[in-house]
């Protein structure tokens, strides 16, 4: 079988000789991915990352991924200060999260080419709480981060921190009403299996 469209996922053996801060175990990301400053990033267990993703992380900065995390293909993660995707969130395809901007005013120079002296950047760290679900070609702007078991419908933009336990949509981003905490019995189901002991929550 021709393995001409398919580069394939680094799993984490591999990627822990790369140079990654932490990889657990049951991690794949595709081998397309953009990746720079392999030593900043921290990935938990059962993640997967998919191709062609861009994860830039500044000298200065970190990213940390928690476990059962999944980030869809085409993903955008600019990392100047801190950025967190919490256990159990997920981003779907085309999603942008910044955590520093330029100054659009017209007061200062902007570019990553021209001296920091003659620039006004913005940075806000992002972090997405456990449970957050976040839809195809959003974009989160810095410090905008997102509550615990929120989800953020496609297309949004989020200038601004959103609560817990809300589902959130539009253009800006704002809660639109309450999301259901069903999932957290889903998820000690889970965590009780993958640990070997009998779930007290089945049946």
């Amino acid at each position: 079988m021709s393995m001409a469209f398919n580069s394939g996922y680094a799993e984490s053996e591999e990627l822990l000789q790369l140079g990654f801060a932490r990889v657990g175990h049951n991690v794949r990301i595709a081998r397309n991915c953009t990746i720079i400053g392999f030593e900043r990033i921290a990935v938990g267990d059962n993640v997967r990352i998919d191709g062609p993703t861009t994860i830039v992380v500044a000298e200065e900065s970190f990213v940390e991924i928690g476990s059962y995390v999944h980030i869809g293909g085409g993903c955008h993660l600019s990392a100047t200060v801190p950025l967190r995707l919490g256990d159990f969130s997920g981003l779907s395809q085309g999603v942008r999260i910044f955590t520093a901007t330029d100054d659009y005013s017209g007061k200062t120079l902007t570019n990553p080419m021209v001296p920091a002296r003659y620039k006004r950047i913005e940075t806000g760290p992002v972090i997405l709480g456990r449970h957050v679900i976040v839809g195809a070609g959003t974009v989160i702007l810095p410090g905008a981060c997102i509550g615990e078991g929120s989800s953020v419908g496609a297309l949004s933009l989020v200038s601004r921190p959103l609560p817990e336990w809300q589902v959130c949509a539009g253009t800006p981003c704002r809660a639109l009403k309450a999301r259901e905490k069903d999932l957290l019995s889903l998820e000690r189901e889970l965590r009780a299996e993958d640990s070997g002991v009998a779930s007290p929550f089945k049946g």
